[in-house]
């Protein structure tokens, strides 16, 4: 068969391998693969944070504890006090825990037959209604319920334009929940797709080489693989920066809620 037809026949079960199947139980209580990843890359991420705590030192001298302060560092300030400002200390473990959670939750998508919780939309659903919850909590606290609502429209405003600019930022600030889980799970979903299908091209090329469909055929399986591995080391760089565009948007948000200007 024609190589590019066979993977015209593959593609439809490569997208079917990325819908939620339930592995323990049924609807609506069972778990799918994306609930049991999550489970796995929490613990994955409890484990990390607790070994590296136990070996820190003043004098950093383990590369593994050392790896993980620089991550933490990164966030205490390119997120937390350059988004934030004044009393962004307590706001670290929240950020902290996203961070590594989804950093490690795209990492491991990356490892062959594993997959991501992040490619699931009800997973990142259920972490920017997190967030969400945790920066609204947070400008009422700050603010009081009236003073919060009231801070939608600033002073200073004509009288007429104050109910059009209170509507307008609060439909704003409802519409944070859905960018933060539809960029989150469009990126690491559309990766792996892109990556699955690379992979696919340079797998049914290969198989119509050995065949023998000629060197020519094999020669462009090399060439599927050589831009396998280039979009494998591209789907790396995505996979830390949607962990960072995640979580400094978090930052962003607590800042604008809990700020008093």
């Amino acid at each position: 068969m024609n190589p590019l037809e066979t993977l015209a026949a593959e593609v439809p079960h490569l997208k079917e391998s990325f819908d939620p199947t339930f592995v323990f139980g049924s609807a609506p209580f069972g778990m799918t693969q994306y609930v049991l990843w999550m489970i796995i890359c929490f613990v994955i991420t409890l484990i990390v944070v607790m070994t590296a705590a136990k070996r820190l030192t003043l004098v950093p001298t383990n590369k593994f504890a050392h790896m993980v302060e620089y991550g933490y560092e990164f966030v205490k300030k390119d997120m937390g006090e350059s988004a934030i400002g004044h009393g962004y200390k307590k706001h670290l473990p929240f950020l902290c825990t996203m961070f590594f959670f989804i950093l490690i939750s795209n990492f491991v998508g990356l490892v062959p037959g594993f997959k991501t919780p992040t490619g699931s939309l009800s997973i990142t659903w259920a972490l920017a209604a997190v967030s969400f919850i945790y920066f609204i909590f947070w400008g009422i606290k700050s603010k009081g319920l009236g003073g919060y609502l009231k801070s939608f429209a600033p002073s200073g405003l004509p009288i007429v334009m104050v109910p059009i600019v209170w509507f307008l930022e609060l439909f704003s600030t409802v519409l944070r929940v859905l960018t933060l889980a539809v960029r989150l799970y469009g990126n690491m979903f559309a990766g792996h797709m892109v990556l699955g299908i690379f992979a696919l091209l340079t797998t049914v090329f290969i198989e119509s080489a050995i065949q023998g469909a000629g060197v020519a055929v094999g020669g462009i399986s090399i060439a599927w693989m050589l831009f396998l591995f280039a979009m494998y080391a591209l789907e790396i760089l995505v996979a830390f920066l949607q962990a960072y565009v995640f979580t400094i948007l978090s930052a962003v948000y607590i800042g604008l809620a809990t700020s008093d200007h």
